[in-house]
Formats: structure tokens, C-alpha cells, sequence
């Protein structure tokens, strides 16, 4: 098997890639860093390719996920109480709204 061939990756594994690589995009990671990131976050988790064979599932270490969950939170944890509320009034009014346009169709 080449290097680089992702073919041993389960489907479930490759989209876990693809959302943090777009995760690392959205913060202005050129393209190849994101994939490399990505890929080597997932082999870190599930220890590489898990498709087919006996013994070969073993369950994810979910520490990266843990530790870029916390330091999304904290973001929102050092805005002023104001700025929380604005955004929850936002939402609300959003959802409202979707709901709404939901009930026309």
C-alpha cells in the first residue's frame, strides 16, 4: 500500500478528516497543512485505518476533540454578558424565523 493511500480508512473516518481539515481552512491553514492536520488528528484517534478485519476496531481516543471543544467554549466564556445576551436574542430570532418560513411550505 502507498503512502498516502487512504483506502484501510472506514467511511466514517474520512469524513471525520474532511470536517477537520475544513475546521483548520476556516482559520486560514493552507490547503495541504489542513489535509496533513487533518489526517494525522484522525490517525491519532482511531490509530490509523480501521477497515476490515478481525481485532482491528479499537475505540477512539476523543482527546483532541475534548481539548478543541474547551478552547472553543473559553472563547465564548471571556465575552462581556452583553455580548452573550446579543447573540442569544439572535438566535432566538433566527429560529423564529426558520420556524416560521418552516410552517409556509
Amino acid at each position: 500500500m502507498p503512502q498516502g493511500d487512504k483506502s484501510k480508512y472506514t467511511d466514517k473516518q474520512k469524513r471525520e478528516a474532511a470536517h477537520i481539515e475544513e475546521g483548520y481552512e476556516s482559520r486560514g491553514v493552507p490547503e495541504k497543512e489542513a489535509e496533513r492536520r487533518a489526517w494525522a488528528t484522525v490517525n491519532k484517534q482511531s490509530g490509523g485505518g480501521n477497515k476490515s478485519g478481525s481485532g482491528r476496531g479499537h475505540p477512539d481516543n476523543n482527546e483532541s476533540s475534548k481539548r478543541g471543544g474547551k478552547l472553543g467554549g473559553e472563547a465564548s466564556a471571556n465575552r462581556s454578558a452583553a455580548d452573550r445576551s446579543a447573540s442569544a436574542k439572535k438566535a432566538a430570532a433566527t429560529r423564529k424565523r426558520n420556524a416560521e418560513n418552516q410552517a409556509h411550505h
